[in-house]
């Protein structure tokens, strides 16, 4: 008799248990069960960009996990604030969250008036992300390696030039960061858009940039671009010869661009702590992995407080670097 109550009480404490999983409650809600309706996963970019693509990727599997739909809104603007502002300013209930970049840090630092601090108006639930940035130049330059286009640099400040798809973009910054790491001089020709500044460097108009390595790959194979280095701290799969920055004796120089999971200060953290548990399952699911490979993502996540020594790192040393070289966008 008291075997079988206890094999009774064993099984009804397994029910509790995968019930747990399934629903989270909260005291700030008095304890109301979590997810009971639609959540929204703000990107703060137009359709197709890196965020939007990991966006649509990830919200329907998340949303059978979670057992509720996860439904996409794109609310572009100001370099990515009009977006992070009504996610910043939403109820922190769970149901709104958000997929950011580090563009959000710089932009930050860029514009004078931005209604929303970075570091403290968010709560990282995970990394979603790596984008690998290139640095790459035209065969009419002659340069060869990263030390023959330092060499010439020098030799003729402001000579050579670099596009990026505007000011305050990852690929801006990552070549202000090359050029105070290595004392260089370069002219800044920005665009409106990457296909722009690709189009203008195929054609000659400009003599190098950072670009996404899944983008410049195949016109380096074509002989039309010459691969330089990678802005990451490990090569890549992509270009297993490629040296990093690091490698070539550039410290610091790690410029990739990172996507992350974002959710309203405040929201609780028995949340967080599941939405967290849900995106690492997710991220790494091979399908996931694949479809992100497809568009120059390397699929990646890490815990709450990681993300969140990531962001202040990462906000520090741009801030620093947009001070230093007085970069503004307004």
């Amino acid at each position: 008799m008291l075997r079988s109550l206890f094999r009774i009480l064993l099984a009804a404490l397994a029910t509790l248990a995968a019930a747990s999983l399934c629903q989270v409650t909260y005291a700030q809600s008095g304890g109301r069960a979590w997810p009971t309706q639609t959540i929204r996963l703000i990107v703060p970019f137009t359709p197709g960009t890196g965020m939007d693509t990991i966006a649509r990727i990830v919200a329907p599997k998340l949303g059978e996990r979670l057992g509720q739909a996860v439904i996409v809104e794109n609310k572009a603007g100001a370099s990515g604030n009009i977006g992070a502002d009504a996610v910043a300013k939403a109820a922190p209930d769970g149901y709104t969250l958000m997929v950011g970049a580090n563009t959000m840090l710089m932009a930050a630092n860029l514009y004078k008036s931005v209604p929303f601090n970075p570091l403290t108006d968010f709560v990282p639930i995970s990394l979603g992300a790596w984008g690998t940035l290139m640095l790459a130049t035209i065969p009419k330059t002659g340069i060869v390696s990263v030390a023959d286009l330092i060499a010439k640099a020098k030799a003729s400040p402001g000579k050579l030039t670099y596009g990026s798809p505007g000011i305050g973009t990852p690929h801006h910054m990552a070549m202000e960061l090359f050029k105070d790491l290595t004392g260089t001089d370069l002219l800044h020709i920005p665009y409106k858009g990457s296909a722009g500044a690709v189009v203008d460097m195929l054609s000659g108009s400009i003599d190098l940039m950072f670009i996404p390595i899944h983008v410049g790959m195949p016109y380096v194979k074509a002989g039309k671009l010459k691969a330089l280095a990678v802005g990451s701290p490990k090569r890549h799969p992509m270009a297993p010869d490629l040296p990093t920055l690091q490698e070539l004796g550039i410290k610091g120089a790690e410029v990739d661009m990172w996507y992350a999971f974002l959710a309203p200060k405040g929201t609780p953290a028995p949340i967080v702590a599941r939405l967290n548990s849900e995106l690492r399952t997710i991220l790494a699911l091979p399908e996931v992995k694949s479809a992100f490979e497809k568009q120059g993502l390397d699929a990646a996540s890490n815990s709450s407080a990681e993300m969140a020594a990531l962001m202040k790192k990462d906000y520090t040393r741009w801030a620093l670097i947009i001070k230093k070289n007085n970069i503004s966008a307004d």
